[in-house]
């Protein structure tokens, strides 16, 4: 509907003279019917440090280079930590292969709109005697917004935001466009309040064509400059563009990233049934703020790639925020460590691992039973709960101030229960499982995940997100490559191989994803794993799967051999679970034929 609204305002003039409705009367300077269309403004803040990381040893001293900074690197214990002035990032890392690499991790500063810093990994490549380099990979701090403003019957105009990285428009309901002159403003309601604010303001350019708006929301980054979108622009605003080809299927590339590709045929799964879905997921319009925003699909089977399909701009090369999804990574974390030969398991006391003999002399019993394996299945306990108030959850954590340490923060929390009594939802308890395993390991949590996880399922490129105290965030969060992150539950699939390296044994895959306890109304809560039910061709078929906000999902089916991700941008929306519960059961499964 919108590539018709540009034709829409040019045609005024015309309507003017032949004196159609009154409503188009009111499209003269002053009206914010010129406003009617889609609008797009993109922000690119940074950050400003990236490219080759280059480290060079003259006698004792090391001294680093990248984009034009120098400075100076502390070296102890082959350990070597540098930071670049004004707070532009730093980086840590150790010597290995006999001080043939250095393998360590970019730290870059928070991001713009929600301040969160990620650690992103970097491994340096001997160069020459002493010299070493290689390539600072940081996340990307854009913002894009898609401003859709629309004419009613009545005359009125009101808009929608579309937002791919946040979602923000879904916390506004922008229900007036005012412009006077050269003066515009977005008038409406914040989520969950009733009382009409001023939601944006600014000004539009008739001579430039720009419409400048400032929104307090999200005022942390200034104002945005939007521009019309033209009906003949491939706009990531569309699926695939406002006047995309049919839909052609071709198999998945091999990317030299571990995984085998095949075709949807080869492999048991409907041709024809999967280029319907595709294709109406092409076809799908945006019609408000509620409306379904899939980013990606893939599709993999008998352990082999069948389906890769990106939409709204997103492609295999772009890490995507998978929220809680990531949470998923404890689990296979715990269980890669106990593989290692680490000195732990599932039944360990918390506190004794991180406190050995010096526990809080006024410790609650209680906290004392603590085990991993509480954590892993969120039935610690501790009195948090991210769900339902008055317990504290993740928001009041990582919004208060008087305890940077997250890790601490869930430590002095009094306890709510029994350990194993219930399950809650608390992601700063899950967030423990971090500081148990450095506690074990003497290293960074980073190291660990670059050690026990990357480097065996072949991923090079992924941001962790860190606390306020720079600890990475077992919380969730994490950025992966889409078809990195669906590793995590083909391991699982394929009890805790990777492409015929073990990484985890094979009892603790079916622990991670068998039921322990009720979480929710519509799935049970294994090891950091979700475990449902689907019907499918008359029986009931199990499956596991990593959730999170936005629609991001990773979901294995063991009965049938099949792995399946959707990416999306619906956070904090209702939509966020279209992908399984109406596109797994109504359009994948039934393409796929019963294991033989």
């Amino acid at each position: 509907m919108y590539r018709h609204l540009t034709r829409f305002v040019s045609g005024l003039s015309t309507a003017l003279l032949i004196g159609l409705s009154p409503n188009l009367l009111q499209a003269n300077e002053n009206s914010a019917l010129e406003l009617v269309g889609l609008w797009e403004a993109k922000r690119n803040l940074g950050p400003e440090i990236q490219g080759s990381l280059t480290i060079t040893q003259t006698n004792d001293t090391l001294k680093a280079e990248i984009a034009g900074f120098k400075a100076e690197a502390r070296h102890k214990t082959g350990e070597i930590k540098l930071e670049i002035p004004g707070n532009r990032g730093s980086f840590r890392g150790r010597f290995q292969s006999g001080r043939q690499t250095i393998v360590g991790y970019w730290t870059q500063p928070g991001i713009a709109f929600l301040g969160s810093r990620f650690a992103s990994p970097v491994t340096l490549e001997k160069l020459a005697t002493n010299r070493w380099r290689g390539q600072v990979v940081p996340v990307n701090d854009t913002i894009g917004l898609h401003l859709v403003v629309e004419e009613h019957d009545d005359g009125t105009v009101d808009a929608f935001i579309r937002n791919p990285e946040f979602n923000i428009g879904v916390f506004m309901s922008i229900d007036r466009v005012e412009k006077k002159s050269d003066r515009v403003r977005l008038l409406g309601r914040y989520r969950g309040s009733d009382e009409e604010q001023q939601l944006a303001e600014g000004t539009y350019s008739q001579e430039t064509g720009l419409l400048s708006l400032l929104f307090p929301f999200v005022n942390s980054v200034g104002s945005y400059d939007f521009v019309r979108v033209e009906d003949d622009v491939l706009n990531p605003f569309y699926p695939r563009g406002a006047s995309p080809e049919k839909y052609a299927y071709q198999p998945p590339q091999d990317e030299n990233d571990g995984w085998l590709t095949s075709s949807l045929k080869q492999e048991g799964i409907s041709f024809e049934r999967i280029t319907e879905f595709v294709q109406m997921l092409i076809d799908t319009t945006t019609e408000s703020v509620e409306s379904s925003d899939i980013h990606g699909v893939l599709i993999a089977r008998h352990g082999k790639l069948v389906l890769e399909e990106y939409f709204h701009g997103f492609h295999g090369e772009n890490p995507h925020d998978t929220r809680s999804a990531s949470k998923s990574l404890a689990s296979v974390l715990v269980g890669a460590a106990i593989a290692d030969g680490m000195p732990i398991k599932a039944t360990d006391s918390v506190w004794e691992t991180i406190y050995g003999s010096e526990l809080p002399e006024d410790l609650d019993p209680r906290k004392r039973r603590i085990s991993i394996e509480h954590l892993l299945t969120m039935s610690s306990g501790i009195g948090c709960d991210d769900w339902n108030s008055p317990l504290p959850g993740e928001g009041e954590m990582q919004s208060q101030t008087d305890q940077p340490d997250w890790h601490q923060y869930i430590l002095d929390l009094p306890m709510a229960r029994e350990p194993g009594e219930e399950a809650a939802y608390c992601a700063g308890a899950l967030n423990l499982v971090g500081r148990v395993l450095e506690s074990v390991s003497e290293v960074t949590l980073p190291e660990l995940i670059h050690r026990l996880i990357a480097r065996p399922l072949q991923i090079d490129r992924y941001h962790l997100n860190l606390t306020s105290s720079g600890h990475a965030y077992l919380g969730g969060g994490i950025h992966w490559l889409p078809r990195d992150f669906m590793k995590l539950g083909q391991v699982i699939l394929d009890d805790g191989e990777w492409n015929g390296k073990r990484v985890f044994s094979k009892e603790w895959a079916q622990k991670t994803i068998t039921s322990h306890y009720e979480l929710g109304t519509e799935a049970e809560y294994g090891y950091t794993w979700w475990v449902c039910s689907y019907p499918y061709k008359g029986r009931t078929v199990q499956a596991f799967f990593a959730g999170g906000n936005g629609g991001q999902i990773v979901m294995g089916f063991p009965e049938l051999d099949l792995l399946l991700a959707f990416y999306g941008g619906n956070y904090n929306s209702r939509t966020l679970f279209k992908a399984q519960r109406e596109f797994v059961p109504n359009y994948i499964l039934p393409a796929v034929e019963d294991s033989p």
